[in-house]
């Protein structure tokens, strides 16, 4: 009777071993909004995942009206943005387009911040290539 529960413990114990296993992801975080509690969101988001899932990738492409995330004295994230910097699975890419439109030069940005020349087809390229998708 006891081998037959230990065998039994030991079968039912190898399925939660396997699903503790978590396969990393790639996701990538879309962020137009000016709004500051949806830019504060995104780093609970984000900071929170890189925790929970450190061999897992992940991506804020910001453009629009976010653009102030990443504008040095106007980020109410700047704090949090610094944290995930040395985080080489977190990547935080600004539109090149966006920063022209609105006359911001890469010297404004903050150091954690990458440029790239459309975040549209930043976004759309990390959904070819598999990449998860979050609209915040």
């Amino acid at each position: 009777m006891r081998k037959n529960i230990i065998f039994v413990g030991f079968y039912l114990l190898i399925p939660l071993a396997v699903l503790s296993q978590s396969k990393p992801v790639k996701i990538v975080f879309d962020l137009t909004s000016k709004d500051t509690l949806a830019h504060q969101a995104t780093m609970r988001h984000v900071s929170g995942m890189a925790k929970a899932y450190p061999d897992s990738k992940f991506e804020v492409v910001i453009y629009g009206g976010a653009l102030p995330m990443v504008v040095k004295g106007q980020s109410t994230v700047a704090k949090d943005l610094k944290e995930l910097e040395n985080n080489k699975n977190v990547s935080f890419k600004v539109c090149a387009i966006t920063m022209k439109r609105y006359n911001i030069e890469s010297s404004q940005l903050l150091s954690s911040t990458q440029v790239v020349p459309d975040a549209i087809l930043e976004i759309v390229t990390k959904q070819g290539e598999g990449w998860g998708y979050i609209k915040e």
